[in-house]
């Protein structure tokens, strides 16, 4: 394990000097806007001055952009292809898995007029393969997608949230059904693995909040440091850590993913901290913290008795491409 562990942070080390050029595929986007109707096409593109493209919502509720339900099957296989253009084999299958489960919601709650798959919203800001920054959101229950691209190659890939509820499908057809299931396993086990080895300072609270703290703010700041660093963990310990982390980027396709884990990585593995507060056994309702310099992940498993999972990542100045938008400024001016 200890050489997986050296394995792992020389690949971040040498990605850290020397990222692959990370482009957001304007083509997709292009494509996808041109399957568009006059009237559809107006109301998915807004400005990318826009005050709504900082907006952050992963609650039940319409957004601005063309919905899903909206489009037809030519314009929804080209949304499709914008958001395969973005994320891994892996994340694409999670955000189909999770719009599916408003089916299951509706069949729980007999309220199939609220949970609707078809409420799911894209929206352009800008214009595509603008250098001087363009963007586009995937947003609806339980998902928030966020992209901005600044000079062709700068990208931005949070907020980013996903969130499953049922977190596990007891019942019906699709009984057993987790979509979130890595990002609760991995933190279980390493959580598990650190009490084992008598480093109870990982759990902070015995009772967690109800929800993600960073909530639906458009812009988040450092949480209190809790829990424990990575330098008081085994190298088992940091490379599950490493593990978990690289479960939240891999959202995405290689390119984008491996960019960000430089990052988190230029900016110290030593300096990030794991915290949970909540039961450790599987259905108890938990909260857990993955905090470094740069960046925030957070998950619960809280609501609907603890049946109810969210898990978030959040860059302190990246969010909706803050940091690449502000070089930029400066280099142009």
């Amino acid at each position: 394990m200890k050489f997986l562990l050296v394995s792992l942070l020389l690949a971040l080390r040498m990605a850290a000097k020397d990222v692959p050029v990370a482009l957001l595929d304007s083509a997709a986007a292009v494509e996808f806007l041109a399957s568009l109707g006059e009237s559809q096409r107006a109301i998915a593109t807004l400005p990318f001055a826009s005050d709504e493209r900082s907006h952050f919502r992963y609650t039940p509720r319409d957004r601005a952009g063309l919905s899903v339900k909206e489009m037809n099957e030519t314009q929804r296989a080209a949304a499709k292809k914008l958001l395969e253009s973005a994320l891994s084999e892996k994340g694409s299958l999670k955000i189909s898995q999770i719009m599916s489960l408003e089916a299951v919601l509706a069949e729980i709650e007999k309220r199939p007029d609220f949970r609707d798959s078809g409420r799911y919203f894209v929206a352009i800001f800008g214009t595509p393969g603008d250098p001087s920054g363009w963007g586009w959101r995937f947003e609806g229950h339980h998902i928030s997608l966020n992209f901005t691209a600044v000079e062709g190659k700068k990208v931005s890939l949070t907020p980013s949230f996903l969130g499953s509820n049922p977190a596990e499908v007891r019942e019906g057809s699709r009984a057993g059904l987790r979509v979130l299931a890595a990002e609760e396993d991995l933190a279980r086990t390493l959580v598990t693995s650190l009490l084992s080895a008598g480093k109870s300072a990982v759990v902070f609270s015995e009772k967690p909040p109800d929800e993600i703290l960073s909530g639906e703010f458009r812009k988040v700041t450092a949480l209190a440091p809790v829990g424990l660093p990575s330098t008081e963990m085994s190298d088992t310990q940091r490379a599950a850590l490493i593990q978990l982390i690289a479960e939240y980027t891999g959202r995405y396709r290689k390119e984008l993913a491996d960019a960000d884990m430089a990052k988190i990585a230029a900016a110290g593995i030593d300096s990030i901290r794991f915290g949970w507060s909540g039961g450790v056994k599987s259905g108890e309702a938990y909260y857990y913290r993955i905090q470094g310099p740069t960046f925030l992940m957070e998950a619960a498993n809280v609501q609907n008795q603890a049946n109810h999972l969210h898990a978030v990542w959040r860059d302190f100045e990246g969010d909706f491409g803050r940091d690449l938008l502000g070089d930029h400024f400066q280099q142009e001016h």
